[in-house]
């Protein structure tokens, strides 16, 4: 008997695959039109392939798997370390994509033991690498977890894929890893060199590739606002002069699988994110986004920059390539500092120092592996006696 084969999804449908806000109410908070990007080169490359993505329950991982199943991947691997996120991501794919494939492993992709059991449910040709801790503040005051999963994990996850033959590995990075200043950036910048040293002169091709602030992610900004908003607020706004560069999960996935598939082996690709977008004019339009079901007067309270926070973030500089992919900006992401067998035995000390929760010795062995390291001391920046009182018909829209 022939078996019937699955009909690739119609680029239309397999576009529109992550749940979020109208586009329209996008394009007033990101301040542009979201982009959309053609999906034909990815359902080519994507078709039949067996894709793995670590930290799949979170909003990134959960956005990937979404467009691999409707792009047409044949087998989806899930390594997810919270059991309830695992649940509801394979739940999601099994009711929207029942012809796909879909292996769900729960465990920490940082154990050795639970990488090597995933890639074996393949061959798996493509590695999508999401899983991180990703809260800027909270970061600061846990170096030690910092490091052991955004460096260490990662470090774990890319020797597995190099031994096991791997097609690709895609490192999830973050532009706070351009001159970084807060532990998050650091150890991303660190994660990002360490992979490069892993697969260099490996059959596995290394794209890194680097992006902001997602809306509607968890825990982002929007969230929060959102959230403050419905208990009649104050909306807490760090400074009116802060901007951070956004944009949606959908626009965020289609631009790692792009670099997937386009990428060259060891480059760093950032996210062409448009103009960096001012947080007190996204606070004013997500109020004006509320107008009708205000009751009462909300109002936006500045609090300072928190630890780790800077008031903006670098403007990518793109290395000229020609052809490169709308969307997707080569950039030149070397900093001095430790490679090669250097870096290793940086490694070596950041693992023991993890074992024994040596808090000095990682702090000087993420300096001494980032050298453009420059975390900022000294209280929150905070502008004085600043607070706005709005109601929804003060706020245009």
């Amino acid at each position: 008997m022939m078996r019937r084969r699955r009909r690739l999804p119609s680029p239309v449908r397999a576009w529109r695959v992550s749940p979020g806000r109208r586009p329209e109410r996008n394009a007033a908070l990101l301040g542009r039109p979201a982009r959309q990007l053609d999906p034909a080169p990815l359902c080519a490359w994507l078709s039949g392939k067996t894709v793995l993505v670590t930290g799949a329950g979170g909003s990134i991982g959960a956005g990937l798997c979404r467009h691999c199943a409707a792009l047409g991947v044949r087998r989806l691997v899930l390594v997810e370390i919270d059991e309830l996120a695992l649940l509801q991501v394979q739940e999601q794919l099994q009711r929207h994509s029942p012809a796909l494939e879909c292996v769900a492993i729960l465990g920490d992709c940082g154990d050795p033991a639970v990488i090597a059991h995933a890639l074996r449910q393949g061959p798996v040709d493509a590695v999508i690498h999401a899983a991180a801790y990703k809260h800027v503040p909270l970061l600061e005051t846990q170096l030690r977890e910092a490091v052991r999963n955004n460096v260490l994990a990662t470090d774990t996850v890319a020797l597995a894929c190099h031994r096991a033959g791997v097609g690709c590995f895609v490192l999830v990075s973050t532009d706070k890893a351009v001159a970084p200043v807060s532990v998050l950036g650091a150890s991303k910048r660190l994660a990002e060199k360490v992979c490069a040293v892993r697969l260099a002169g490996s059959r596995t091709r290394l794209v890194t590739v680097r992006f902001g602030n997602v809306l509607d992610s968890a825990g982002s900004v929007l969230q929060v606002f959102r959230a403050q908003i419905q208990r009649g607020g104050p909306v807490t706004v760090t400074h009116p002069q802060a901007t951070r560069y956004f944009m949606t999960i959908d626009e965020a996935c289609q631009l790692i699988l792009l670099a997937a598939a386009q990428g060259r082996a060891g480059a760093v690709y950032s996210l062409d994110m448009g103009p960096a977008v001012s947080i007190l004019t996204l606070a004013r339009h997500l109020l004006a986004q509320t107008r009708g079901r205000l009751r009462r007067r909300i109002s936006i309270v500045f609090t300072g920059l928190r630890p780790g926070d800077r008031l903006h973030e670098p403007t990518v500089v793109a290395m000229p390539e020609a052809g490169h992919a709308t969307g997707l900006l080569r950039v030149d992401a070397h900093d001095g500092g430790p490679n090669g067998a250097g870096l290793l035995a940086v490694l070596a000390r950041l693992r023991q120092a993890v074992a024994t929760y040596d808090l000095p010795t990682l702090r000087d062995c993420l300096h001494d592996a980032v050298p453009d390291y420059a975390p900022q001391a000294g209280p929150a920046v905070s502008p004085p006696g600043c607070s706005l009182s709005l109601h929804a018909e003060d706020v245009n829209g």
